[in-house]
Parts: C-alpha cells; sequence; structure tokens
C-alpha cells in the first residue's frame, strides 16, 4: 500500500507536517544506529573542544572556533556536543559517545549507510508523490537527544536556517531511529503554522565581524497551548514543511531518542540564499534526491 495517498497530502498541505509510521523497518534503523557508534568510534575529539578556557578572550576565539568549525561543516562529517560535558581543561566528564548532541552535515553524501537511506526507492517514490521535480539534498543530521542531558530546542521554523526564494521549498524528513515518546523529547509542533512566511533569518555575518552568523528579524513568543506532541515509533518518519514551527523538550528520561533527518530543496525555479550559513561546495554541490 502506498504510503501516501490524498488523505495523507491534504493532511501535511494543512498541518505543515505528516506522520508516517513504519517507514523504516527496525533493521534499517539498526544499521544506521550500528553505522553511527562505528563514525564516532574513529572520531578524533575536535581541537576547539580541547582548548582550555581560561581568560575572556580565549573564550571568545574558542567560541570563533567552534562556530568556523560550524560553518564549514556542509560538506563533512562532523561531531557537536552537548553543554557541560566538558571539564575547564577541555576532558569529557562522560564517556564520549555519551556527550554528543549532533554529527552532520554530510552524512548523506560521505557515509555510505547514510547515503543509502537518503536515496532509497522509498524516499524517492514519497519525493515523487509530494510533486517534487528537482529535489536536491542540502544537509543531514544524526541527532541523539542524550538521556538526562538531550538539550531542549526551542521553536523554531528550518526556513529561518535555509532560506529561499520563493519560500515553501525546503522539506525535512525527519526518521525516528528509537521510539519517540513524550518522555524521552518528541518533537512538537503547531498545526497550520507554515502558512504564514517567517519572521527571522539566521545569516552569515559580514566579514570581520566577531560572530560568524547573526539572526534578522526577531522570535515571537509562541503561546505553549498552541504546540501538538507528534510521538512516534522507531522507523517511523516525520515530513516537516520548511515553515511550520517546531520544537521539543530536554530528555529527562534514562532513554536516548536518536534520529537520522535531512532537508531537501525542491530546486526548480528556486534560489538559495546566498546568506545561508549552509552553502554548496565544489566538493559537495548539493546532490539530487532522485538517482
Amino acid at each position: 500500500p502506498s504510503p501516501l495517498d490524498t488523505a495523507a497530502l491534504l493532511q501535511f498541505h494543512k498541518d505543515g507536517f505528516l506522520v508516517l509510521e513504519h517507514f523504516f523497518t527496525a533493521e534499517e534503523c539498526d544499521s544506521m544506529r550500528a553505522q553511527i557508534q562505528r563514525v564516532i568510534a574513529e572520531m578524533e575529539v575536535p581541537p576547539h573542544c580541547r582548548t582550555e578556557f581560561s581568560t575572556k578572550e580565549k573564550e571568545q576565539l574558542q567560541a570563533q572556533g567552534s562556530s568556523d568549525y560550524f560553518l564549514t561543516s556542509g560538506d563533512k562529517i562532523r561531531f557537536f556536543f552537548e553543554k557541560g560535558v566538558l571539564d575547564e581543561k577541555g576532558n569529557f566528564l562522560i564517556p564520549k559517545e555519551k556527550s554528543i548532541s549532533k554529527i552532520g552535515h554530510a552524512l548523506h553524501a560521505f557515509d555510505p549507510v547514510f547515503k543509502q537511506v537518503t536515496h532509497s526507492p522509498k524516499v524517492q517514490e514519497l519525493g515523487r508523490k509530494l510533486g517534487l521535480e528537482s529535489p536536491v539534498v542540502v544537509q543531514s543530521m544524526y541527532i541523539f537527544k542524550q538521556p538526562g542531558i538531550g538539550g531542549e530546542v526551542t521553536p523554531h521554523q528550518d526556513a529561518t536556517f535555509l532560506y529561499t526564494e520563493p519560500l515553501g521549498r525546503v522539506l525535512g524528513f525527519w526518521i525516528a531511529l528509537e521510539d519517540a515518546t513524550l518522555e524521552n523529547g518528541c518533537l512538537w509542533f503547531i498545526p497550520g503554522s507554515h502558512t504564514s512566511g517567517i519572521t527571522r533569518r539566521m545569516v552569515r555575518a559580514s566579514p570581520g565581524t566577531s560572530t560568524c552568523v547573526e539572526f534578522i528579524g526577531s522570535e515571537p513568543t509562541y503561546e505553549d497551548n498552541r504546540f501538538v506532541p507528534v510521538p512516534i515509533s522507531k522507523g517511523g518518519l516525520i515530513l516537516i514543511h520548511g515553515e511550520v514551527v517546531h520544537k521539543s523538550e530536554l530528555n529527562t528520561s534514562e532513554l536516548s531518542r536518536h534520529a537520522f533527518t535531512f532537508h531537501v530543496m525542491e530546486a526548480k525555479d528556486t534560489s538559495w540564499s546566498k546568506e545561508n550559513w549552509l552553502q554548496p561546495t565544489p566538493e559537495l554541490p548539493f546532490p539530487s534526491l532522485y538517482t
């Protein structure tokens, strides 16, 4: 049976997100989890995480180093850590595999397992059912949401970070590699919030400024009661419209909430903002979703 009938498409256009339970098999999820453990085993801890925190100036350079590490991660596989996992000498207070927040942003291009998942026949079929003519993959991330310390993700719209003209051309594919529940930090959405544009953008700052990105516009306050939780079981896929408002809470449970997520842009008649933090590079032009 097709995962995407007309009713489901209508639901997606109405809500700005769509839950497709059991899109991937347990085996596919387990192979992604096993692969990420291999990636972690070979991880070199980035030097900026090891800098000793001492003077204010050093801390600024540290932030600069880590921001540069982030800015140039679009065509690499890089590691980002939760807050409070390093002591003042830059040593891990907990095992490194428990300290990672996410790995990004080019798993889809340079890791065989994640590449295969991103371009799997069922994902390509889904793209066609959604009417995507020339979809390209812009970024991917493995998110850990570690037990007890997996930080909250405040309400946001993906198009704030991945801006296109016109809007409405970016789509997130969010795959639960473990059950995502109220306790371990499932996603929450404001249904229908994808229809009124965006209020803020993250752009590359002008050269010579102390930060490498800055926000323009302002973030509204969203009332808590507008959010609905979207728990999903292992193997489920959530389609996320680029402008829908969503968040996740701190993981206070004893269980992790691993997810693999990637973003696709409809490249036909679309321009990718030159001010986005993420830019295609000669090493990695945005690859077509369709193979």
